[in-house]
């Protein structure tokens, strides 16, 4: 795998990306970015379109990067391209999270000298996740039950490809 740099403006964003992206997402992934670098690169197909990565791009553009890291795929046929794009995307919501180890990993990294919202909890999920065992459970059923039923108001526009996102 060999990664290059390309300028925040080569890559294309996929015009079908089935994946709705939201400005709460950009903004994490960007956050993470800034502390972390690049840890992860965009994949694209042999025309430069993305296959994975589409958030990065968008968050590496708002902090006003230049260039990305970028690994082109190389030898698949289009249908694994198509296939490879939706099961990036989708294999992410096959899993969950243990509240009760969760909750011990963000209390033993609070003991460091770093902002524990840089994981992507935000201040009000990381106090609910400090409470009593049986409450982390009530805790986690809001949450996902919130992140099911998020408000259909929250649509950003893209301005790369023009498409409509829910965020």
């Amino acid at each position: 795998m060999k990664i290059e740099h390309w300028p925040t403006d080569r890559p294309i964003p996929y015009a079908s990306n089935a994946r709705m992206l939201s400005p709460k997402a950009v903004d994490k992934v960007a956050a993470s970015i800034k502390e972390f670098g690049w840890q992860q690169p965009l994949v694209v197909d042999k025309e430069d379109v993305i296959i994975a990565g589409h958030t990065r791009l968008l968050a590496a553009k708002q902090l006003g990067l230049k260039e990305v890291p970028v690994v082109v795929a190389i030898g698949l046929t289009p249908a694994q391209v198509k296939a490879f794009r939706l099961t990036d995307n989708r294999v992410a919501q096959e899993t969950s999270w243990d509240y009760e180890l969760l909750a011990v990993e963000l209390e033993a990294l609070a003991e460091f000298d770093i902002d524990i919202t840089i994981t992507g909890f935000d201040d009000d999920e990381i106090e609910g996740m400090s409470i009593g065992e049986p409450e982390i459970r009530e805790y986690a059923e809001e949450i996902e039950a919130e992140d099911r039923d998020e408000p259909e108001d929250k649509f950003i526009h893209c301005p790369y490809c023009g498409k409509s996102f829910s965020g």
